[in-house]
């Protein structure tokens, strides 16, 4: 193998080095990637979609699934080969670009070129003219701005065409196979994805086709099959994002993963389930990212199968569908489907609480119904408080539907609060063992302790916030909505269901906003049954015949889900604009570094152990010591039996580890305190006190692809008193 590596690396010095001429100097980076390369791909994108027919859409999706394999496929083989890229193993390279934050082998970019120069000649064979040259200069000008070897830009060519060709050959296959029984009456019309040829009329009977008898039963089934497939590609896409280890742990994330390490029936300030999940999916997965996060995919999964049966039944299944897509394309639920906090597990109960109670008022004998919506309300409350308010939304429905009412002369909804008041029970023994402290805790956190002084200032904040977080497109659609079904409440008994089971929640935390700060994550709950508004108005609006309500989704998600694309990868603003997004603009910083962290305070710990003392570390914040728990290797190996993150102690608890055993057993031993800050400040009175010396080790840059991400403030803590 020596000798193909003094090969390769004579290839790659010959390209980069002698070679050399100003003109290529300043084409080849451009080729690597420049600011017009984006904008012109998406208006050829939206021009085949809006004028290349059939053909033009159907290429359209087979670029955007060859190019995500492609990417996922040569980011896997270079986390497998993890071969440096040639500038850290070659002295003297010529770097014309940025320094790639990956491994070298194979090459992404002759990966994606090849693979959409295969997919675009299936569909328009005189394109290779075009293509074939600009994706070998492409491939070409890597290796010349010294940032891949010769093999990786070969390989990445031969992973890309294999790639393009196998998607291509496998999704024929798989519509010849499924198109004819799932999706008859497209089948019909577009028989062959290879050819791509519409042919217009899908009932005329052709040889070799079974007559379809049904129509609207099978273009009701067909849109269930789709949603049913679009549900499970989704699945599948998060659950791969998250094994690609894009991002890391948030604060919440990695304290909640250390509650689950000691099981209890409540904690100090959410109720227990998320420990629960958290446990049981690290102990299928491990203590990984992976593992911490598995069950946020599985849950929008359940959602999303959940809402298209709903819609089917109640609505129709094509409504369902643009459900699916409407809520993919919503920044906010599309972060939840990731992120594994107590909001996913709120949606969910909040979501099938409200399914299952539409279908108790519907029956005249729903018992079983109501019993299950008593369970979910539990649950609900058992993963966060915030459940408490759905029976607000319950009793506004009863208020408004004389229908409804006639249930309260029976036994159904008492049943329901007897179910809801059993599942509190862990919480209040809990909370009686520990002096009612999350009661004072969710006081303090809601400023009931303070006056009321009004105020605007937050409102504003958490309006704008929540209109881009639920989509601008989408928040105005749900005001419209909203407004039109409450004019026609007494005609829309479903519709005003869905409508008050969302709006008091948000309307709560909007006006509340005149007091305090709200988190804009707090209505997440609400989110769902409002998109459900929206859906089932709109497609009430496109069965009356106003075709624009169809043109107003479409533009909704599409801008939707560029924001949500990006919201998942950041980095790829900066090779949009060929400038990395600065760290304090990141949306993403939060959830990156942390690795980074964990090595920088490993060695202050390794520097200070050396005096020969046990060294423990403290953390500034919850958050803080949650995630070093996490990314200080030595930590997460003894967090259940013997911890070595701990937060700095205060005579009244502030959080979670202060119901632990603190660090006050530790005495005579040295210690690490570890905040979070841009700007070096003095050690807390409280540190000075418990320890006999207190020694400012300065300020350490944390960072993610050589940017600063965060600055961590280090100091040594000697001989705890």
């Amino acid at each position: 193998m020596n000798w193909l590596e003094a090969l390769d690396a004579a290839g790659f010095r010959l390209v980069n080095q002698s070679l050399g001429a100003p003109f290529l100097d300043a084409l080849m980076p451009f080729l690597s990637g420049n600011a017009f390369f984006t904008p012109a791909l998406l208006v050829l994108a939206i021009g085949l979609l809006w004028k290349g027919g059939a053909r033009g859409r159907v290429c359209v999706l087979m670029l955007v699934l060859g190019l995500a394999a492609s990417n996922s496929l040569s980011d896997l083989f270079k986390h497998l080969f993890a071969r440096p890229r040639p500038f850290d193993a070659l002295p003297d390279v010529r770097l014309l670009v940025g320094r790639g934050g990956s491994y070298s082998m194979p090459s992404g970019h002759a990966a994606n070129w090849f693979g959409a120069l295969v997919i675009s000649a299936a569909y328009y064979r005189r394109s290779w003219r075009v293509l074939a040259p600009l994706a070998a200069a492409v491939a070409c000008s890597r290796v010349y701005n010294g940032v891949h070897y010769p093999s990786d830009v070969l390989a990445g060519a031969l992973l890309g065409s294999g790639t393009g060709l196998g998607l291509l050959w496998g999704c024929e296959r798989l519509w010849q196979a499924a198109g004819p029984r799932w999706f008859p009456l497209w089948w019909r019309q577009f028989p062959s994805l290879r050819r791509a040829q519409w042919q217009p009329d899908p009932l005329a009977w052709r040889p070799g086709q079974p007559a379809v008898r049904n129509p609207e039963l099978a273009a009701a089934r067909q849109w269930l099959h789709l949603g049913n497939v679009l549900v499970g590609l989704l699945l599948v896409a998060r659950l791969g994002y998250l094994a690609a280890g894009k991002i890391e742990l948030s604060e919440d994330e990695a304290y909640q993963w250390v509650w689950s390490k000691h099981p209890a029936l409540s904690y100090f300030s959410k109720p227990p389930l998320i420990a629960y999940v958290q446990f049981l999916g690290t102990h299928l997965w491990g203590d990984t990212e992976f593992g911490v996060r598995f069950f946020s995919p599985i849950i929008a999964a359940i959602l999303g199968w959940t809402l298209l049966a709903f819609f089917a039944r109640e609505f129709s299944a094509r409504a369902g569908v643009w459900l699916i897509l409407i809520v993919t394309a919503t920044p906010l639920l599309s972060v939840g489907s990731i992120l594994m906090t107590i909001d996913p597990l709120s949606v969910l109960f909040w979501t099938l609480a409200m399914l299952s109670g539409w279908r108790a008022v519907r029956e005249e004998r729903g018992r079983r119904d109501w019993l299950l919506t008593g369970l979910w309300l539990g649950l609900g409350f058992l993963s966060k408080y915030t459940a408490l308010l759905q029976l607000i939304s319950f009793a506004l429905f009863f208020c408004s539907s004389a229908p409804a009412r006639r249930h309260l002369r029976g036994p159904g909804p008492y049943l329901a609060l007897a179910v809801a008041a059993a599942c509190s029970l862990p919480v209040l023994v809990w909370n009686a063992g520990h002096g009612w402290i999350t009661v004072d805790h969710l006081q303090d956190r809601a400023g009931l302790a303070s006056a009321w002084r009004p105020t605007t200032r937050f409102l504003v904040d958490f309006t704008l916030a929540e209109a881009a977080l639920l989509n601008p497109v989408f928040f105005a659609g749900m005001i419209w909505a909203g407004a039109a079904v409450w004019r026609q409440r007494h005609h829309q008994a479903l519709q005003l269901y869905c409508l008050l089971m969302g709006a008091p929640l948000f309307l709560i935390y909007w006006l509340y906003t005149l007091r305090a700060r709200v988190q804009p994550n707090w209505i997440a709950p609400a989110a769902l049954p409002l998109l459900c508004v929206l859906v089932a108005h709109a497609d009430s609006r496109w069965r009356a015949g106003i075709r624009a309500v169809g043109r107003w989704a479409a533009t909704g998600v599409l801008l939707g889900l560029v924001a949500v694309v990006l919201l998942h990868d950041t980095n790829l603003i900066g090779r949009i604009f060929r400038r990395p997004l600065p760290a304090d603009k990141d949306p993403l910083r939060r959830v990156r570094g942390w690795s980074h962290a964990g090595k920088v305070v490993g060695e202050a710990r390794e520097g200070l152990l050396a005096e020969g003392k046990p060294v423990f570390v403290i953390g500034d914040h919850y958050g803080t010591a949650g995630l070093l728990s996490f990314y200080l290797p030595a930590a997460k190996a003894a967090v259940r039996e013997a911890p070595l993150v701990y937060c700095l102690s205060s005579d009244h608890p502030e959080n979670q580890f202060h119901l632990w055993p603190g660090y006050r057993e530790r005495r005579g031993q040295n210690a690490l305190y570890v905040r979070q800050g841009p700007e070096p400040q003095a050690p807390p009175a409280r540190l000075l006190q418990e320890f006999g010396s207190v020694t400012d080790l300065g300020l350490r840059d944390v960072c993610y692809r050589d940017r600063v991400v965060r600055r961590l403030q280090i100091f040594s803590c000697r001989d705890l008193r």
